[in-house]
């Protein structure tokens, strides 16, 4: 029976070779009892599809291959969509928070890569994110540096979800200020 089920978790994840995931972190707790010390795992698991997907799951068993089951799974249910600017960074910069986490995200210029920090990487990696940089303020803890990632990350706003909003055109949104500044002061002058 134990090895149907093994059996199982490998067709559900052929079944679905479109998402990637990544451990970021596995904790071992144990619990004395009379007869000695009963161990248990807690896994933090991170999945994406690195097209503007992400999710987070934890997930805790006894033995370490179930918890990471069960955190996979959490995490495909539970995934956001993020809008990113050419497919490689973020629109804008955010800044995100739980509890004692404070992460800040900026966007960059292509050819910077990633430089973000452990848990914060591996959700930057499975969303498609090539260019980012990020820093870690606060709390270090994984579970709530991921879980302020997230909260930055549903922030983002495109270009075009915030037209739509407003009633105006994309391109009306993405005048520079410098641009508009000019003309009037032509005039001003003239």
């Amino acid at each position: 029976m134990a090895r149907d089920a093994g059996n199982r978790g490998r067709r559900q994840r052929d079944e679905t070779p479109e998402f990637a995931d990544r451990l970021v972190a596995i904790n071992r707790v144990s619990k004395t009892v009379k007869g000695g010390k009963r161990f248990g795992f807690a896994a933090l698991v991170v999945v994406g599809d690195q097209k503007g997907r992400v999710g987070f799951g934890k997930g805790k068993a006894k033995e370490v291959p179930e918890a990471i089951r069960k955190a996979t799974e959490q995490a495909k249910r539970q995934m956001i969509r993020v809008p990113l600017r050419e497919g490689r960074t973020l629109h804008h910069d955010i800044e995100g928070r739980h509890g004692a986490g404070k992460v800040v995200m900026r966007t960059a210029p292509q050819g910077t890569g990633i430089i973000a920090g452990g848990p914060m990487r591996a959700v930057f990696e499975m969303l498609g994110v090539q260019d980012v940089v990020a820093k870690s303020i606060g709390s270090q803890n994984p579970y709530n540096m991921i879980r302020a990632t997230i909260d930055g990350l549903k922030k983002e706003a495109s270009p075009r979800s915030v037209a739509q909003r407003r009633g105006k055109k994309v391109a009306d949104i993405l005048k520079k200020p410098e641009a508009e500044a000019a003309p009037a002061a032509e005039a001003a002058e003239a």
